[in-house]
């Protein structure tokens, strides 16, 4: 039995098509695959690592007293000077930081609805419990972008803040949020969301990047624990200062 010209030019043109169609680039792939998600989530957690120990490193310039921390405040506005025209490298900075912010957010939400996909109904046999700060990161990660929203609205943007914001002042602005027990209440908690956030989060980026392994685990570990440490410590140092009068 032979195929009629019509079938036989419409197999020809299917072959075409499938010959002709667009593949997708390699980044696209990359970012589909499992091992690309989890890539940008060790990435820019690193970023946003990196932010943080720069921004609590700013914030213990407070108890140098207000002539320095408002200083610093105001170079944070004039970095960059006279290349970059008043608060242009504060925006790069803010805009490459949302960009991890997002990037991370996006890849764990993925990861999150992969894994349960991957196992729509619970073990028979139980796993063994993971730590404490593995079982809430997800948590974790909802309270910190509740606590950006809230940080900016307070001390960038005067929106929510109590007592005058004053553009300008940020030494008497931190003093004013401090001074209220819902401030101290909002800033410890989600302190100790990062400090545990930190923690899970390194080690795991470490993991993904291939920089673990049987030797080196028990120092990345320790590094871990002691960046969690250091960062809530420095962090809630500010509220504790303002609170029993050490800054005011």
């Amino acid at each position: 039995m032979t195929l009629g010209p019509s079938v036989g030019l419409m197999a020809l043109a299917t072959r075409t098509e499938r010959r002709t169609e667009p593949q997708p680039s390699m980044t696209r792939i990359f970012w589909r695959s499992t091992v690309g998600k989890k890539t940008v989530m060790a990435l820019s957690g690193l970023i946003m690592l990196g932010y943080l120990v720069a921004h609590v490193m700013g914030n213990l310039k407070i108890f140098f007293g207000p002539g320095e921390f408002n200083a610093y405040g105001h170079w944070l506005r004039t970095m960059g000077a006279p290349v970059l025209h008043h608060s242009w490298a504060l925006w790069i900075v803010r805009v490459g930081l949302l960009a991890a912010v997002i990037g991370h957010a996006v890849s764990a939400y993925q990861l999150s609805r992969r894994d349960i996909k991957a196992r729509p109904t619970a073990y028979v046999h139980k796993r063994p419990r993971a730590s404490y700060a593995t079982r809430t990161m997800r948590w974790g990660g909802i309270i910190l972008a509740l606590f950006i929203v809230w940080h900016i609205l307070d001390l960038t943007t005067g929106t929510v803040h109590v007592g005058g914001f004053e553009e300008g002042r940020p030494y008497q602005n931190v003093v004013d949020t401090f001074s209220t027990w819902y401030g101290n209440v909002i800033y410890i908690v989600a302190m100790l969301a990062v400090g545990l956030h930190v923690r899970h989060g390194f080690w795991s980026a470490a993991q993904t990047l291939g920089a673990g392994n049987a030797r080196r685990d028990r120092a990345l570990k320790a590094m871990a624990n002691g960046l969690a440490l250091v960062l809530t410590a420095g962090f809630v140092s500010v509220p504790v200062a303002v609170m029993t009068g050490v800054v005011s």
